[in-house]
Formats: C-alpha cells, sequence, structure tokens
C-alpha cells in the first residue's frame, strides 16, 4: 500500500500556508494510502530535473511535488507551492545522495549551473585568493563535497558569497563549506558531521536506500492528525526531526552516568526529552526529568507532551522539579514539613551570631553551611576541621573552623528543637531515606539545566536511582550558571568519565547575536563540574541576521520610552507580541518599562505570575528568562550600577574567591538574558553601560559610547 513520507523542506512550507489549504494537505496525506495514484492526480512533471517527481493536487490552486520510489512504496513529499511555483522548483531542482552521509540533499540545480560559470571567469582573474584554496580536493570529497559543488567552491573568494549560496547549495554541503569559511579545521567540521558519517562507501545513485537512512530530514509520519500537530508547532520541528549528532547522543548506551553539554540553543533540552522519551520506550523501569525549578520543569513538561504519544510510555515518565521530589519522599515519613522563611532563617543567623559572639556575618554562615557543611554531608567537628573547602575564598585556621563549626551545631539543634525545616534539610532527610531503601522509585534520571542544581540536590537524585547502566543522564551548560551552585560531579557520586559528548551548533539564535553574547564571557575561566574548565569555543551558527543594536540613554524614562518605541516598531512589522521578550535584573525596573509600552498600546505579561495571555510582550527578570526563547528580545536596564548587582557580589575584600564567582555568576546570567534571542536583540541601559559591556568595545548608540 503507498504510504507517503514527508520531507523536513515542507514542514517549512506548512509554517507558511493559510490553515485552509494546510487541512487540504493533511485530507490528502490521509487519502493516501487508501486512493489510486489517479485519483490523487499523482502525475508526471514536465521538464522535471528528476524524472522521479511528481505532482500530487492539493486544490485547484495548490501543488505538491512528491519523489515517485524506484521500488517500493514509499513516496517523499518534498514541497507544497502554489501551482505554477511547484511546477517551476521541480524544474529548477534535483535530489542527490551524499556520499560521506548516504542521505539525500536537495539542491537548486538550474542556480547552481548558472552561478558556476560566471564566478568561474570572475574567479579566473586571479586579483582574490579564493577561500579554499588551501584545501586539497581529497579533503572536501571526503566531507561529502561532490564534483559539481566543489567547482563552484573553487570560485567562492569572499566567505559571504556563502550567505547567498545557502539558497541553492544541498544543505549539509553548504554547512561544511560554511564551516571550514569561519575557520573549522576539516578534523572540526567533520567531528560536526561525525555523528552521521559512514563507514561503508555510498552508493550516491540509490535515492531509495538514502531516503530510508535520512531520518534527519524525512520521517513517516503516522496520519494526519499527527502531521497538524506539526503545523501546531511550527517552531519544534524537532518533534520529528533530530540532527545526526544530536541522534547519537539520544540512542546511545552508557554503562553510567552520561552528560550532553552546549552552547546556548544547541538543542541539549531538545536531546534531553528524546532521551527520557528513548528509554521509557524501553520499559525497564520509571523515568525522572528533572529541573532545578518549577517553571523550568513545566516547560520539559509541556515539550514531551508533544513529544511522546503512547500512553503506556507516557505513564512511565515523571516530570517533577527536585525540591518536588525531595518534599514526595520526606512527606512519606515525616508527614508535611514547618518550613523556616528566608527572612526568618537570616534573623536565626544573627540571633546565633549575637549568642555565639563569633564574627562571621549571617550571610557568610549560611553560605558555609550550604556550600561546605551540606554539600560534604559533614556532621562531625572533626570531619570539618579535615575537609577542603574548595571554592570557598576566606581562609580559615583550626581556632576559626571550631568557632564556625559551633554557631552551625547551634544553628541546626535550633531547627530540631523548635521542629523547623529548611528545603535543604528536607532534601538531606529526603536523601537519607532514599540510600536506606534498597527499591529506588526510578530506572532512569534526566536532569536539564545540571548546571543550577546544588550539591544536596544532586546527592539526593543519585540517591533516587540504582547504579547501573543509563541510570543518569545530564544535559547543562556551566556557561548558563545562575544561581551560586557549584558541584565536582565525582564528589556527589556520579562518575561522567569518556561518557560526554559536546553539541556545537546552535539553532536558537543568529551568529552575529551569538557572537556578540559570547565576548561577555570571552577569556573567563568556567568550571565544567568535572575537574576541569569549560569552554565556548566552538559553538556556532549558521543562520545570519542583524547585528546587536547596543543603545544607552541619559536616564530611566528615557531608557522605557526607546524601548516602547523599539518594541511597537517590531509588532508593527509583523512581530507577534507574544515573540517578544524584555529581559531586566532587578524586577523593580519592571513597573517603568511597563508603563511606557502601555502608553504605547502594547500589552505585557509578567512572568512572575501565572498567566495564558499569548498576545502580549513578555517581561521578567533575568533569572525568568532561563529556558525560554523570543524571536526579539531586549536586554533592559544594563547599565554600570545595575549590572553585576551590587547585591549579588561578594565584597572584594571580605572574600576575594567568592567575589570573582560572583562576578561570573553575574556575566553567565547576563549572557543567558541575551541568548534568549532568535533574530534581533536589542540592549539598553542609561547613565553608563555595564562594565560587561564596556569591555567588549562595540559601537554603542547614545550616551553610553
Amino acid at each position: 500500500m503507498p504510504t507517503l513520507a514527508i520531507d523536513k523542506g515542507f514542514i517549512t512550507d506548512l509554517a507558511k500556508m493559510e490553515r485552509a489549504v494546510a487541512k487540504r494537505v493533511a485530507e490528502v496525506f490521509d487519502e493516501f494510502d487508501s486512493a489510486t495514484h489517479t485519483g490523487l492526480h499523482l502525475e508526471k512533471i514536465a521538464n522535471a530535473r528528476n524524472s522521479r517527481f511528481r505532482s500530487i493536487r492539493i486544490d485547484q490552486s495548490w501543488r505538491g511535488v512528491v519523489l515517485a520510489p524506484e521500488t517500493g512504496d514509499v513516496y517523499t513529499l518534498l514541497k507544497v507551492l502554489p501551482h505554477d511555483d511547484a511546477y517551476q522548483w521541480a524544474q529548477r531542482s534535483n535530489i542527490s545522495v551524499n556520499s560521506a552521509t548516504g542521505g539525500i540533499e536537495i539542491r537548486d540545480e538550474a542556480e547552481l549551473d548558472r552561478q558556476i560559470p560566471e564566478r568561474e571567469a570572475a574567479a579566473a582573474t586571479g586579483a582574490v585568493t579564493p577561500v579554499f584554496a588551501d584545501i586539497k580536493d581529497g579533503v572536501l570529497k571526503g566531507l561529502g563535497i561532490d564534483d559539481k559543488v566543489l567547482a563552484f567552491a573553487r570560485t567562492v573568494t569572499d566567505p559571504a558569497q556563502l550567505d547567498t549560496a545557502k539558497s541553492f547549495l544541498p544543505e549539509t554541503q553548504w554547512d561544511v563549506l560554511f564551516g571550514l569559511a569561519a575557520g573549522f579545521t576539516p578534523e572540526e567540521v567533520w567531528a560536526d558531521l561525525g555523528a552521521q558519517i559512514l563507514n561503508e562507501p555510498v552508493d550516491t545513485t540509490d535515492v531509495d536506500a538514502a531516503i530510508k537512512r535520512s531520518n534527519d530530514r524525512v520521517v513517516l509520519v503516522s496520519g494526519p492528525d499527527e502531521l497538524m500537530d506539526v503545523f501546531a508547532y511550527p517552531f519544534a520541528t524537532w518533534r520529528v526531526y533530530l540532527h545526526p549528532t544530536q541522534r547519537a547522543v539520544v540512542d546511545a548506551t552508557y554503562k553510567g552516568p552520561a552528560r550532553v553539554t552546549g552552547g546556548p540553543g544547541t538543542g541539549k533540552t531538545v536531546v534531553a526529552l528524546h532521551r527520557a522519551h528513548m528509554l521509557a520506550q524501553r520499559d525497564d523501569g520509571r523515568v525522572l526529568v528533572t529541573t532545578f525549578t518549577s517553571t523550568l520543569s513545566e516547560s520539559l513538561q509541556t515539550g514531551l507532551d508533544m513529544l511522546v504519544e503512547d500512553e503506556d510510555v507516557e505513564n512511565r515518565i515523571d516530570v517533577s522539579h527536585v525540591d518536588r521530589i525531595a518534599h514526595r519522599v520526606f512527606r512519606k515519613t515525616n508527614g508535611a514539613p514547618h518550613l523556616l522563611s528566608f527572612d526568618a532563617e537570616k534573623e536565626l543567623w544573627s540571633e546565633l551570631i549575637e549568642e555565639q559572639g563569633v564574627s562571621y556575618s549571617p550571610v557568610f554562615l549560611s553560605e558555609e553551611w550550604r556550600h561546605v557543611v551540606l554539600a560534604r554531608r559533614i556532621d562531625t567537628l572533626d570531619a570539618y576541621l579535615a575537609t577542603r573547602r574548595t571554592g570557598r575564598g576566606r581562609g580559615l585556621g583550626s581556632a576559626q573552623r571550631t568557632q564556625v563549626w559551633q554557631a552551625i551545631s547551634a544553628f541546626e539543634q535550633t531547627l530540631t528543637e523548635r521542629g523547623l525545616w529548611t528545603h535543604e534539610t528536607v532534601r538531606r532527610e529526603a536523601t537519607r531515606l532514599l540510600e536506606a531503601q534498597e527499591e529506588k522509585p526510578f530506572r532512569h534520571i534526566v536532569i536539564d539545566e545540571a548546571q543550577d542544581l546544588s550539591p544536596d540536590q544532586w546527592h539526593l537524585l543519585r540517591a533516587a536511582v540504582p547504579v547501573a547502566p543509563d541510570d543518569i543522564f545530564i544535559a547543562g551548560d556551566t556557561n548558563q550558571r545562575i544561581y551560586d551552585n557549584r558541584v565536582s560531579l565525582k564528589e556527589v557520586g556520579i562518575i561522567i568519565s569518556g561518557r560526554s559528548s559536546r553539541l556545537n551548533i546552535n539553532y536558537r539564535t543568529t551568529a552575529e547575536i551569538l557572537g556578540w553574547s559570547l565576548g561577555l564571557l570571552h577569556g573567563e575561566p568556567v568550571d565544567d563540574m568535572d575537574g576541569g574548565l569549560d569552554s565556548l569555543a566552538g559553538c556556532k551558527s549558521y543562520v545570519h541576521g542583524k547585528p546587536p543594536v547596543l543603545s544607552g540613554h541619559a536616564d530611566a524614562d528615557a531608557e522605557a520610552t526607546f524601548i516602547a518605541t523599539s518594541v511597537k516598531a517590531w509588532v508593527d512589522n509583523g512581530i507577534a507580541p507574544s515573540e517578544i521578550g524584555i529581559a531586566v535584573r532587578a524586577k523593580w525596573s519592571i513597573a517603568k518599562i511597563e508603563h511606557a509600552l502601555r502608553s504605547a498600546g502594547i500589552d505585557t505579561l509578567d512572568l512572575a505570575k501565572a498567566s495564558d495571555d499569548d498576545s502580549a510582550v513578555s517581561i521578567g527578570t533575568m533569572h525568568r528568562m532561563k529556558g525560554l526563547e523570543f524571536r526579539c528580545m531586549c536586554v533592559a536596564g544594563v547599565g554600570a550600577k545595575q549590572v553585576p548587582a551590587a547585591s549579588a557580589v561578594t565584597p572584594i575584600d571580605e572574600d576575594k574567591q567568592t567575589h570573582l564567582q560572583d562576578l561570573e555568576r553575574e556575566r553567565c546570567l547576563l549572557f543567558v538574558a541575551c541568548t534568549r534571542a532568535r533574530e534581533e536583540l536589542l540592549v539598553t541601559w542609561h547613565d553608563q553601560p555595564s562594565p560587561f559591556i564596556a569591555a567588549l568595545d562595540t559601537p554603542t548608540d547614545g550616551v553610553g559610547k
């Protein structure tokens, strides 16, 4: 029975269609497996570049272009366009098989044929050295460059020429050329393609076999309902398509804990969700998908709802943030805890400092308790005296440690006497209960945004799953750490040596926005949670757009007015309000911007408040932006007095090491906010710009030049 597959290029068409046309596509899709080809008007196309191209009638005005098989019954829907455009596309375009990956490719062959002679004539003058002059033909062919694209590559004298070429070159081959032109070595480009390069020779004439191998761009969709689901989420094509480097991580079998890292927008969360889905399909135990906040766990649940269709598989997956798991375990034995509030905890530390006569601040003692005592699970003075205080810049001698320990012991004793708990002590108790259980609640745990989990949260998760193959899967990027949690995975019992993968291709942000944002972290040493330093070297985007706009103003009112004018211009240019985000460092600065937007007739949605309003501009703190993305993004209030936030940075004379770590975290927070942008980024401030921006030496508009 004939079956219709769909190519990734069609998803782009589908997103642009009027809903009535898209609905008719779904009806044709539904009819395909039961109707004759004649009944659906599957016809040859005159003068088509490929003799296997067929047209399929959608309605009187629209046609689809289908690749018919030489053998078998799988037909691949390539494009759906207005009648004349569909026939012109078939007459210009062709299908080929990549010699390195074995997958299918689509090219505008007519344009390629036109470009090569023109460019060869221009390149023959010898006035400019070709971009790929130092790369031998054999190297290019080994990366899948075929003869015709090779001929074109030899004519390229300016990397900017590749931007235009993206519209007519095969996608994978363009990726290779762009990577090489950007300065990456053939080995680095190979690493990006490594998961899909075949070890055996490829028959480049066998298109049918290539289609079967091309699960990164061709998919068999089970029916019209699933097709329409894809239409409902036009930006979420990852639901059915994964890049081969992502697919390799998703499908791998690991002997123990494993990790995927990568810069912003490289698809770590996508990989984590697909990984959880794959593990649940194994049906060998429950799968926990977790992260550090309820907001992010809700986002993960939404992603899984889009991805998982089988109800049995869905029932094997539990999406909960770490503290919810801790409280669930705690309540089974102890009932609901009486939690100590943040302000009450601060008061208790102050009370004990006065009673004990110690010369340390409440902040120092609470941080020492969290980052040393709880992190290293210390319960005696001797253990505290002997432990390493890695990451704590202020040195303590034996007498000082004894004094600090007395204050911490008094704090914990007071909690016990008053029947009070903190989230940390709830997690500690839950961990103890889980470690005592022979039967663990989960068989697999998948962790997203792992860089922001605290040591005691890691201890809890380690205790919630048995030590076994594929027990823990970690997705995160320490360059995006926005909270003061520093962890050595080895010290919390999680060994990932030899089981760590990196994703380098950014799918969210333009190369211009990514490049500028990476400058914020340039030269900053960031730990990798495994005894080394992390780096974003190699992170790249193949999508180009406008450079970020930086704009300084005399005062906060002028800045807010400028933001409102810019947002209105985006809306007037067709950007939906829900596709616009505004991030600020301090919550108090939201009101002035909201007022300016309302005066301009633009509704806003405060991300700190639950709402279903999808017709408003989202505004919130930089912390609230974690895990989100917007077509257009404004990062506001990035002034010298706001970023870094003075309240978030320990004075250098109090603790130099912590001071530097606090500055690093503030840089990372700004980096995270800026990389929420997909297409346009606006960064504003009033008075003087943040030193993080001033250090970049990039052009600005306004006061902060």
